[in-house]
């Protein structure tokens, strides 16, 4: 085999060396990009139009470099802490049930197609994850480590999970679209994007009540691990003191 036709797969291997190293993602995926266009034969203008070009036409990574920004100048100023104040100040406010209630908003707004109302960079960080978080220390006080991290972790589950199988319903997306395309081309007809659309339904309501489920158990969950916490460090201290 000739060598030649495998160099432009030279990429591959930088990507997994970066990955495995813990070098920046971005740097990563950029020098492999460059390694692999270098070894196809692609000179450096061309290999920077094409970076150009793909970064231009793409609408998502412009809006994550308009929206970190806002994010970041909005948490400067207090936006996380302004919502764990207002958080704070309604009594019957559980870290599951602010989870709870936004997994229902997001799933039913991405079966209609608002796949932007939340999101990670958007929603998640700067506000459901400090208003779960705020619940939860307005109801047991100081919360370590290992329980912030937990509760960040269900808050970002909600929304991957909630946006996966309710975008599924809405007949416009794209993975839609793509298998009713794929389903004609391989002489299934018949299939339109609306019945695959219901035969998503399904599936979202198994997603929202299991998940659900979940996290009405958080609060118990948390309660137990914190009292834990807190009998593991009186009795260091207790230890500390009679030596």
């Amino acid at each position: 085999m000739d060598l030649a036709l495998l160099l432009p797969l030279i990429g591959i291997p930088v990507v997994v060396l970066g990955f495995a190293l813990r070098f920046n993602p971005l740097l990563v995926v950029t020098v492999a990009g460059l390694v692999t266009g270098l070894s196809a034969g692609m000179d450096v203008s061309s290999l920077l139009e094409t970076f150009g070009e793909k970064f231009l036409n793409s609408r998502q990574l412009a809006s994550a470099l308009l929206i970190l920004p806002v994010i970041g100048l909005l948490e400067r100023y207090g936006l996380r802490e302004q919502a764990q104040q207002w958080v704070a100040s309604i009594r019957s406010a559980t870290t599951g049930r602010i989870l709870m209630l936004y997994f229902v908003v997001r799933e039913a707004s991405a079966a209609m197609g608002l796949l932007s109302l939340g999101g990670q960079a958007q929603t998640v960080r700067p506000l459901l994850a400090p208003m779960a978080e705020g619940a939860a220390s307005n109801e047991h006080g100081d919360l370590p480590v290992a329980i912030r991290d937990r509760i960040a972790a269900h808050a970002a589950a909600c929304d991957n999970v909630a946006l996966f199988f309710g975008e599924d319903i809405f007949i416009a997306f794209g993975a839609v679209l793509l298998m009713t395309a794929f389903l004609k081309e391989n002489g299934i007809q018949g299939i339109e994007p609306l019945s695959i659309g219901i035969w998503g339904i399904p599936t979202a309501l198994c997603a929202l009540f299991i998940h659900l489920f979940r996290l009405s158990l958080l609060d118990t969950r948390i309660a137990r691990d914190i009292a834990a916490w807190r009998s593991a460090r009186q009795d260091a201290a207790e230890t500390g003191g009679q030596a």
